[in-house]
């Protein structure tokens, strides 16, 4: 067998070889993501309400100075950046890392200091490798199903006890929401102060009477200081939910890519095979059929 039939023979089996791993890596992506969208989707209608009574305090009068709701100007803010701790995820990451870099761009632009929670070994990874960033938690290992309480709470705890201190003005989270398999969208969304970004989705929900009556038992702060960090927990594991949804989803498209791509490759390389083993063939006839003649003549 000629050297270059042997080679591309090689080159076959190697993809075929790259075809199965592709290919077993999108089932298993597949499987993920159903589980992570159905987690996401159960969810959804708590995050919802929890995102609604966030609002609806907000707007209250009495929760004006509570510390949690309270605004003051950005000098200083958090992100949280959500990434995965696996790569081959298609543009999962790169379009997460490209947006943290814009609201990088923004704050300095703003004379605004940033510091950073970095979800995920990606995330970690390029944002420690970045001069004049403050790094206030990395958290890698995070459950490919629901997050737990303890993952949650390590999270957001350092940033709300940042906020309650005065050492940041303003805590954001940056994820990748999952709106279908197909169609995710990087958001930047504020959790503190606490329903600031929802006033405007909630203004009508509630008549202004009824939100000045509201009365707290047995006070203000007893009440918000037991539910606003509950609230802005469930905010956080939806985030969670939706960005590993979008991670296995985005992975299970990848692979589907470069499983398509392998067969493609295959088909391209069998042919060249083909020619190239027919190409040998002809040759060895020819040189059989002049030799003949040779011989005869």
């Amino acid at each position: 067998m000629p050297a270059s039939t042997r080679q591309l023979k090689t080159r076959v089996r190697s993809v075929k070889s790259t075809r199965q791993i592709t290919k077993a890596m999108q089932l298993v992506a597949a499987s993920k993501m159903r589980r992570s969208q159905k987690s996401a989707i159960i969810t959804n209608p708590y995050t919802d309400v929890a995102k609604q009574i966030l609002g609806y305090l907000y707007r209250l009068n009495q929760t004006n100075d509570h510390i949690l709701f309270r605004e003051r100007e950005v000098k200083k803010r958090l992100i949280i950046v959500i990434s995965s701790d696996k790569g081959l995820a298609g543009a999962y990451n790169t379009n997460i890392l490209k947006e943290y870099m814009n609201q990088l761009n923004e704050d300095k632009k703003n004379g605004i200091d940033t510091e950073t929670i970095a979800v995920g070994r990606k995330a970690a990874s390029f944002i420690t490798k970045l001069k004049n960033i403050e790094v206030v938690g990395v958290y890698e290992g995070a459950s490919d199903d629901v997050p737990s309480q303890k993952e949650r709470i390590s999270i957001i705890q350092p940033a709300i006890d940042r906020f309650k201190s005065g050492e940041i003005d303003a805590v954001d989270v940056l994820y990748t929401k999952f709106e279908s398999p197909i169609k995710q969208q990087v958001l930047v969304e504020r959790l503190l102060p606490a329903g600031q970004e929802l006033f405007i989705e909630t203004k009508d929900d509630v008549s202004t009477n009824d939100l000045l009556s509201a009365k707290f038992e047995p006070s203000v702060d007893f009440v918000i200081d037991n539910i606003a960090e509950r609230l802005l927990i469930a905010w956080l594991q939806h985030a969670l939910l939706d960005a590993k949804a979008s991670e296995h989803s985005m992975r299970m498209l990848a692979m589907k890519n470069a499983t398509d791509n392998a067969n493609d490759l295959i088909d391209d390389l069998t042919l060249a095979m083909n020619k190239a083993r027919q190409g040998s063939i002809t040759q060895e006839l020819t040189e059989i059929s002049s030799g003949v003649e040779a011989l005869n003549n």
